[in-house]
């Protein structure tokens, strides 16, 4: 599994990376693991996902963590997850 992870800030790309998963896990183990390290190499603490998050990325794959999602302040505008390849 690969996951993409976007940080934007005035519609502007800030930060990007790439996570790569190829362990036995499930897949939403994956994703949690992914957003974690995601938010270390990013200095950020991990985002609450809220019942938007969950459904916006059942159906599209993809997800964005606004100021809503973060307990601390970010110093940016939301923070853009999305699936670019699954396990089968």
């Amino acid at each position: 599994m690969r996951i993409w992870f976007k940080m934007f800030d005035d519609t502007h790309l800030v930060k990007t990376e790439t996570i790569e998963d190829d362990s036995q896990e499930t897949r939403t183990h994956k994703i949690f693991a992914a957003l974690e390290q995601a938010c270390h190499l990013f200095d950020l603490g991990v985002p609450i996902w809220l019942d938007h998050n969950v459904q916006e990325f059942q159906k599209n794959g993809k997800t964005r963590f606004y100021q809503d999602n973060f307990i601390e302040e970010i110093e940016f505008d939301y923070l853009e997850m999305q699936i670019l390849e699954e396990d089968y």
